[in-house]
C-alpha cells in the first residue's frame, strides 16, 4: 500500500519518525516522505541522516497552523499523526499549550486532510487516553474521539483511525533512558514513584510495525490496541541497576499506578483479534458498514466478555528481569 505513495508524518523528528522513516524507505520505496514539525534544529540534524535521499522532504510547521497544514498536504496519500505535547507534568502546568497542540491541532489536521483528499490517516495515541486522570490523557482522548468522528465528516472518502499503545522503550523522555543516565552518573539511588507501578511495554520497532500493519487493515473509525507485555517498574529498576538502591519518591502529578488501554466501560465495543484489540466506534457511520469484526485484511475478531479491561496491572504477560534486559538491548 505504501509503495510509490506520498506520506506525511506530523512530529516526524521524534523517536517514532527516526524508526519509521528509514524502515519505510527501505521496505516500501515510497515516492516521498514529508517530515512536518516545528523544531528546525531537530530537522537540521535529521536531514543529515537522509542528505542523499531525494525522497525525504522537510517542512517547518505546526499543527496549530491550519494554513501551513494545507500547504504541507498537497499531493499526500497517507498521514501518520505523531505530533503531540506529551510530557505529563508539562501538560499539567502548561495546560493551554497542551490543548492547542493535541486538540486544536487534531481538528486542524482533520479539516486539512479531508479538504486535500488524503486517503488514510492514523493518529498515534497513548494508554493515558483511557480513563484519563491527567490533562495529557484527557486531550488525547478528545483527539481520539475527533479522529473517529471525522469518518462521518468525510463521508468515508478519507479514512481516519487511531493507534493506542503503551510506554515505548527508549523513546525520548521515557524511563529507560532516564535510568541509564542515572546509572552512567553513578547515582546513589534509582527513583521509583510507587513500588506497585506497572506499565505496558513496546519497542519502537514493534510500534512502527504495528502502525504500518494498521494502515493496511483499517476501515476507518477503529482504535487499534496491540497485545503487548507489561513490566513492573521495580523489576525494571532492579534489572537495570541491581547494585543501586531504589528510592520511593511518590507519585508525580497526573501519574497512574497502572495503565489501561481498553477500559471496562468500553468492553461492549471491544473486539479481540489474534495480536490486537479493536475498540469499535460508539457512534454510527452512515456512509458505510459498521461491522468491525473483520478487518480490511480479512482478519476476523470476536467481541470480548462484558466488563473486560486490558490493564498493565492485570496483564497475562509480564516480562521477567532477563526479558526486560533483552528488550532494553533492542533500543
Amino acid at each position: 500500500m505504501l509503495k510509490n505513495s506520498s506520506i506525511l508524518i506530523t512530529g516526524g523528528t521524534g523517536s517514532f519518525g527516526h524508526t519509521f522513516i528509514p524502515m519505510t524507505l527501505e521496505k516500501y520505496n515510497p515516492k516521498k516522505i514529508v517530515i512536518f514539525s516545528r523544531d528546525e534544529m531537530k530537522q537540521w540534524e535529521m536531514a543529515k541522516l537522509f542528505k542523499d535521499d531525494s525522497r525525504v522532504r522537510f517542512l517547518i510547521g505546526d499543527v496549530r497552523d491550519k494554513d501551513r497544514l494545507y500547504r504541507a498536504l498537497d499531493g499526500i496519500d497517507y498521514v501518520v499523526h505523531a505530533a503531540a505535547t506529551k510530557i505529563v507534568p508539562t501538560a499539567e502546568y502548561d495546560s493551554f499549550e497542551c490543548v492547542k497542540t493535541n486538540v486544536i491541532g487534531a481538528m486542524n489536521l482533520i479539516d486539512a486532510c479531508i479538504d486535500k483528499g488524503v486517503k488514510r490517516i492514523v493518529a498515534l495515541s497513548t494508554d493515558k487516553a483511557a480513563n484519563p486522570i491527567n490533562l495529557y490523557g484527557a486531550t488525547k482522548l478528545a483527539s481520539d474521539k475527533l479522529f473517529v468522528a471525522a469518518n462521518n465528516i468525510s463521508g468515508g472518502r478519507t479514512q481516519f483511525s487511531v493507534i493506542r499503545y503503551g510506554n515505548v522503550v527508549g523513546s525520548r523522555g521515557s524511563v529507560v533512558p532516564y535510568f541509564q543516565q542515572l546509572i552512567s552518573e553513578n547515582s546513589n539511588s534509582i527513583p521509583v514513584t510507587h513500588k506497585g507501578m506497572t506499565r505496558f511495554w513496546i519497542t519502537l520497532q514493534e510500534g512502527v510495525d504495528f502502525v504500518i500493519k494498521c494502515i493496511s487493515r483499517m476501515q476507518g473509525g477503529e482504535i487499534f490496541v496491540p497485545k503487548i507485555p507489561s513490566v513492573r517498574i521495580m523489576d525494571l529498576a532492579e534489572a537495570m541497576a541491581p547494585e543501586i538502591p531504589i528510592k520511593i519518591i511518590g507519585i508525580r502529578p497526573g501519574e497512574k499506578i497502572h495503565e489501561v488501554m481498553c477500559p471496562a466501560d468500553d468492553s461492549h465495543l471491544n473486539i479481540e483479534f489474534d495480536d490486537h484489540f479493536v475498540i469499535s466506534p460508539s457512534i454510527r457511520f452512515y456512509s458505510r458498514p459498521n461491522d468491525f469484526t473483520k478487518s480490511s485484511l480479512n482478519e476476523v475478531g470476536r467481541f470480548v466478555k462484558s466488563e473486560f479491561e486490558y490493564s498493565s496491572g492485570k496483564n497475562s504477560h509480564f516480562l521477567t528481569k532477563s526479558e526486560i534486559i533483552e528488550y532494553n538491548n533492542k533500543i
